[in-house]
Order: C-alpha cells, then structure tokens, then sequence
C-alpha cells in the first residue's frame, strides 16, 4: 500500500509540473467554429466546377473572408486582428470549420499560407513600424501575401538557396528565382529568403519583406496543375530588386529560424482545413452508400464498401487528434517539430487515401467531374508534397528518435 501511494504521489507531483490537455472546448470556441461552418456554407460556395477547370481564384470569396475577420486570425487586435490574442488553438478548431463549409480547398491554402507564413511571422517577429504598416491591410483582405523559400536547386534542401541579398548602404538588393509559391502571380507583398552569407549555409538566410510593386521584382505567369487550381502559384524573379534596411524581418542570419517556426503553424492550422474537407467527404460517402441500390441493396450493407467507410471514420479521428494536441502544444508555446512531422505525414496522406476510398465507393459517379469527388483526390495529392513532402516529414521523425 505504501508503495502504491508513493506511486500515486510521484504521478500527482509530475502532473502539477505539466499543463493537462484537455479536449473540452470552451464555447466561445465552439460558437466561433459555428460561426465559420455557417459563413462558410453561406458565403463560400461558387461554381467550384467551372472555376477549377478555369483555374480561377476568386477575389470576391478572398474579400469576404477579410470583411468576416477570417484574414486577421494571426494578427493582435491593435494591427487588425480579429482576437483580443492570437490563439493558434482557436483558429485551428474554426479553420477546421472553414474546411468544412467551403469546397474550395484552394481558397483554404490561400488563406492559410497568407496568415500562418506571413502574417503571423511579421506578428510575433516584426518591428512596431513592421507590424503598423504591413498588418492592417493582410487582415482587411487588400493585401495578399506570399512565403518564398523554395527555388530551383532547393526545395527539401534549404542549403542550396541560390537568392543572394547584397548589402548597400541604405538596404539589399537581391538577386535570384523562387519556385512553388502560393499566390506568387498575384501577391501583394513577399516574405523573401536570400542569403546574406553563402558560407554559413541555412545559418546565413535573411528574411526579407518585399513589396511587389518594387523595380526589379517579377511575377511570372500563374502555372498550370493537378489540383488546386484555384490558388495561384508560381515563380518570383529578383533582378537587383533593392529592399530597404527597415524591410529586414528580425535579424541577419535569422532566416532559417523564423521559417522553421512560421512552418510549424502553417502545417497545424492548414491541416485543420484538411481535416474539415475529410469530414465533408466522409458525410457524403456514407450517405450515398446508404442510397446506392445495387443487388436490391444498399451498397452501404456490403462488408468491402462498410469496412473501406470504416477505414475513412477511422483514419478521421486519428488525425483529430493529432492535430489538436499540436495546437495545444502551440497555444502554450511548447516546441513541435515532431509532433508537427507525425502530424503532417499522417493527415496528408489519410486525405489522399480516403479520397481515393470515396471514389472507390462513388464508383464511376465519383470518376466524373460533374460531381466534384474527383476533385477531392487532385487537391488532396498536393499535401504530401508542399509545406515539407512526406519523406521529408519521415527523416525529421527518424532523427528525432536518433536514427
């Protein structure tokens, strides 16, 4: 007995010294995400058919999220945003609404690659002047910004960053290509990462907020894809692009640093869209195998098309878990590189299989693009690619565990 309450007393006293996650929400969170569901539904349903085939983004969906406060998610309420603090928990829970509401899985990359690698970069690293003069206009929806880190030569491998950043004596010029960016064509301003000292390779990266409107900043032509086509990306060009001193996002040779945290975010709150657009899928599976007849039954009733739905359901609330233990994890500032690799490699790819399980059900009605299956598995291949691939996302969790 005295060794059981030993027990217990040294589990009471490493609890204190920990914070309890708890999976209760509180309801202004709950009525927050509602909210969302709700403007979401409402508000964000175009004719996704035609845009997706035309490619096109929608700058009245993008404006409305800005007007509904969605766009000021990442920003303290003094630069326009839309909480009395950013509470990386709370919008996580009401982007997964978002995802849910609306179909347009591009709109939710936009938003969140907009708030999560820009906005909330400049909130948490910018200077006063920084934050007063760039913040104000991302959360009102004028401003669209872009996170341009990837190029030709570098993509999973950040050491081969060719964009240099001469000094001058009243800033930079930068000189280089940026590949893979999303909103590129159309953005507004661009968190930029050049090096400042090649010989000191990642530990050399600057961060540097660019307007588009600069000489010698280029925005090439939207590039065609699989999916997502309603989110444009594409290539930055910099030719002795001059960015004025001021225009430094934290210190030389932070740059590596504050992308690392900027992408811990940016894969939490865009998975909660994810996750929201699999539990849409999963509603409209289960509901047309339950009015699918064939044999004189429903197809819901036979084990192969039961136990792949059951995979679906299963592979859904795995993934709510996941992510919620990272936004909390988040909220209270703790570190998350491992949790946010087990986080990514499992919803993105949960995502590309329960797509291609729901047009397994569908079955050739899910083939067709009149009715919009298809297009789930387009948009859901690109996740576990950007943002860090899957293999990536295996080597972070292999290292961690000493391999």
């Amino acid at each position: 007995m005295q060794y059981k309450n030993n027990g217990l007393a040294i589990l009471l006293s490493l609890a204190s010294k920990f914070l309890i996650m708890d999976f209760s929400w509180p309801q202004e969170y709950i009525d927050y995400k509602d909210k969302i569901t709700a403007f979401a539904t409402s508000q964000l349903q175009s004719d996704m058919i035609t845009r997706d085939l035309a490619g096109d983004f929608s700058q009245e969906l993008w404006k409305k999220c800005g007007d509904f406060g969605i766009l000021g998610l990442a920003s303290e309420p003094a630069y326009g945003g839309t909480h009395t603090e950013i509470d990386v928990l709370r919008a996580c829970f009401a982007l997964q609404g978002f995802g849910y509401g609306c179909d347009d899985v591009g709109l939710g990359l936009a938003v969140n690659a907009h708030l999560w690698t820009v906005q909330m970069t400049i909130s948490k690293f910018g200077t006063e002047e920084q934050k007063k003069k760039f913040l104000p206009k991302m959360c009102s929806g004028e401003w669209k910004g872009a996170h341009a880190l990837t190029e030709e030569t570098s993509g999973s491998d950040v050491f081969s960053i060719k964009m240099t950043a001469s000094e001058t004596e009243e800033g930079f010029l930068l000189n280089g290509h940026k590949r893979l960016v999303t909103l590129a064509p159309i953005c507004d301003i661009a968190l930029i990462f050049a090096s400042t000292n090649p010989e000191h390779g990642k530990w050399g990266l600057t961060a540097f907020i660019v307007d588009s409107k600069s000489d010698g900043f280029s925005q090439l032509p939207i590039q065609q894809k699989m999916g997502l086509r309603t989110v444009p990306i594409g290539k930055l060009q910099l030719e002795n692009c001059f960015v004025p001193a001021e225009n430094v996002l934290g210190k030389i040779g932070a740059g590596w640093s504050i992308s690392s945290y900027s992408l811990e975010y940016d894969r939490c709150c865009m998975l909660a869209c994810k996750l929201g657009a699999m539990e849409k899928q999963l509603e409209q599976t289960i509901e047309y195998a339950k009015t699918r007849k064939q044999f004189g039954q429903s197809i819901g009733s036979f084990q192969a098309v039961s136990h792949r739905i059951a995979e679906m359901k299963s592979r859904l609330e795995i993934a709510k878990i996941l992510l919620y233990k990272m936004a909390w994890m988040k909220k209270n500032e703790m570190p998350g590189m491992l949790d946010g690799a087990i986080l990514k490699l499992f919803l993105s790819e949960s995502y590309v299989e329960s797509s291609i399980d729901a047009i397994r059900v569908f079955g050739g009605s899910g083939y067709l693009t009149e009715n919009g299956i298809e297009r789930g598995l387009r948009d859901a291949i690109a996740g576990i690619i950007y943002a860090g691939t899957s293999d990536i996302q295996k080597n972070i969790i292999a290292s961690h565990l000493g391999l």
